[in-house]
């Protein structure tokens, strides 16, 4: 069984269509935690909704007790900031999972309409992170004895591709931002033309040079320079 998680992952990193597929997944994530856990981190309510409501009273519950409410909110950015990094972004992934499992959870006890169909792809969005790392994780299910994790060689994105992904990457975080009040709304225009435009430049990118990935020589960017198997 190890053996062919093995091979799978293998393929998998060997295709630049997984590699920017999963660079853009951490995005996302990351973008839409970081600021939601600011919120929390600086101690402010998370939803408008009144305790008379089951969801409302849930959050008022969590709110009051402070402490544990800032501490959500902590995790939910370090785990949002170490996603931006691929050197740490399998800890990222790692601590995601039991986050996003709760939160998922939580939405279907709870009856939120329409949210576990939210919460649902980005549990399976935080596994396939999770699974995209699996020479780094393997060791939790392998038996010590086994055979050393497959180490992928290393490839790196065009370079400008990769900062294509990082001003992506930005105005994405700005963007969520703004809709926690946590920048101001004036920066609303401008953060959504910088990153549409960073995002077809970065599909630009991606349709021009195809499958022509060249070996890492030092990274174009810390946020989206990676590491995949090569094919031969």
């Amino acid at each position: 069984m190890i053996d062919r998680l093995d091979r799978i992952f293998l393929a998998l990193r060997a295709t630049p269509f997984c590699l920017r597929f999963t660079l853009f997944t951490r995005i996302l994530l990351a973008a839409g935690f970081i600021p939601t856990g600011m919120v929390k981190l600086m101690g402010e309510r998370f939803t408008l909704l009144g305790p008379e409501t089951s969801i409302g009273a849930f959050f008022e519950a969590m709110y009051q007790t402070g402490l544990y409410w800032r501490f959500l909110g902590a995790s939910q950015v370090l785990a949002g900031v170490l996603l931006l990094f691929p050197r740490l972004a399998h800890l990222g992934a790692a601590l995601f999972l039991p986050i996003i499992t709760n939160i998922f959870v939580v939405t279907v006890a709870l009856g939120f309409q329409g949210t576990p169909f939210v919460t649902g792809p980005m549990l399976l969005a935080v596994t396939w992170l999770c699974a995209w790392d699996w020479h780094r994780l393997r060791g939790l299910f392998a038996d010590p004895t086994a055979a050393p994790a497959p180490r992928p060689p290393k490839l790196a994105l065009d370079p400008l591709e990769a900062a294509g992904f990082a001003v992506f990457a930005a105005a994405l975080v700005c963007f969520f931002g703004m809709t926690r009040g946590l920048a101001a709304m004036g920066l609303g225009v401008p953060t959504i033309l910088v990153g549409v435009l960073a995002g077809l430049f970065t599909l630009g990118r991606f349709v021009t040079t195809g499958r022509r990935l060249g070996p890492s020589a030092g990274p174009a960017s810390p946020l989206v320079t990676e590491q995949v198997g090569e094919s031969r």
